[in-house]
């Protein structure tokens, strides 16, 4: 029911009407119950900070949704509701009854974003947090209408260019601009980002925290714990310390086992022995994982979006790489099969076509969510 309404929606748009959620946001707004929000924006790292935060306040006693996306399997993946995700009755049922809010022309006029945010939030009514990532923006995200209790910033950097702009400092203020009061920002690679965030501070009167002002020694101290317990890699462990910091402005007592349960999938995550996966697309991903797996050595199962600086991706990770292995994907946005081989020769890498596990070599799977994908539902071993 709700999937063959999805189906007819495409997933991808070159262009994006940002006026159209506010707009049909506002004809429904009277009619939704809204939870205390905790919006999520920034390059990388929502998801897994997201799913510390949600888990820990689940396991506090709260009753806690977290929208995240994309999904790597199922749609399910996307509306995380009191620790497991939502079931397909719930979701239909919801489906039925926001159709009945919205018009036929909004609802069919929706971008699938658009539509199944407002879904996650119907179905979202009676928790006591919701725990919203943003999509690939910030201000004009279909995420970003809604009224916020707080707003997270994970570590921003340069992507998506063609949707929030061409330099650091142009993708920093799009995203920046979704804060609406309040917003605890992590530690950040590029100076520009703080510049924009004290115009904005000057500009919109926002109040923007420095992580590290609510974090104190006892903290870190937990962190340690709860990483080597859950065997947290560097980025992760980064990840943690915004969820923590939250926690802490949300003046919530937590201990180690909180965050029990609480890894999202896909993030570097041990599928085999011999096979890591991780959904991470982008330069900023490329080095977190080079950090967490510096002293190893894998091959590569691979391939790229056209709009991804694959070459930059790859250098990062070639002191970790034995050979590349492309797996197929079929998507339009993928890049030519000779285009991205052409660049993989002249690199300097061994390489053939992905076509099965072999159990004697070690294997990181890493690209997007997409070849994810492709590994998890193909018959590779």
């Amino acid at each position: 029911m709700l999937q063959s309404f999805l189906d007819n929606k495409p997933l991808y748009y070159d262009k994006i009407d940002y006026s159209r959620m506010p707009r049909v946001y506002a004809t429904i707004k009277e009619k939704l119950h809204l939870p205390k929000i905790i919006h999520l924006i920034g390059t990388n790292g929502k998801g897994t900070t997201g799913r510390f935060l949600a888990t820990a306040l689940f396991s506090l006693g709260k009753k806690v949704g977290h929208y995240t996306s994309p999904h790597i399997l199922n749609f399910n993946e996307r509306i995380w509701l009191n620790a497991n995700e939502v079931s397909d009755k719930i979701l239909n049922t919801a489906h039925i009854e926001l159709l009945k809010l919205l018009s036929q022309d909004d609802a069919d006029s929706l971008s699938y974003f658009e539509y199944t945010t407002l879904l996650a939030m119907y179905i979202y009514q009676d928790v006591d947090y919701v725990v919203l990532e943003a999509g690939l923006g910030g201000e004009r995200d279909a995420t970003a209408v809604f009224a916020k209790h707080l707003t997270l910033v994970t570590p921003i950097d340069i992507d998506h260019e063609a949707f929030l702009g061409s330099d650091i400092v142009s993708i920093a203020t799009t995203k920046l601009n979704a804060i609406q009061n309040i917003a605890i920002i992590a530690n950040q690679k590029y100076d520009e980002v703080r510049i924009v965030c004290e115009r904005l501070i000057l500009e919109k009167g926002v109040d923007i925290l420095q992580i590290d002002s609510l974090l104190r020694d006892k903290d870190r101290l937990k962190m340690e714990v709860i990483s080597k317990k859950n065997t947290l890699a560097p980025y992760l462990q980064n990840n943690l310390s915004l969820a923590i910091a939250a926690l802490n402005y949300l003046n919530l007592s937590y201990n180690v086992n909180n965050f029990d349960n609480s890894r999202l999938f896909g993030r570097l995550s041990q599928y085999k022995p011999n096979i890591l996966l991780d959904v991470g697309h982008n330069v900023l991903a490329a080095r977190s994982i080079y950090e967490s797996l510096i002293d190893f050595k894998y091959t590569l199962v691979y391939n790229s979006y056209k709009d991804k600086n694959y070459q930059e991706i790859l250098e990062i990770l070639k002191p970790i790489i034995n050979d590349i292995e492309i797996i197929k994907i079929e998507d339009e946005r993928i890049e030519e099969l000779d285009v991205l081989l052409s660049v993989i020769k002249n690199m300097g890498f061994d390489f053939k076509l992905f076509s099965k596990i072999d159990k004697q070599k070690n294997y990181l799977i890493f690209g997007s969510f997409s070849v994810v994908e492709a590994f998890l539902k193909g018959e590779y071993e």
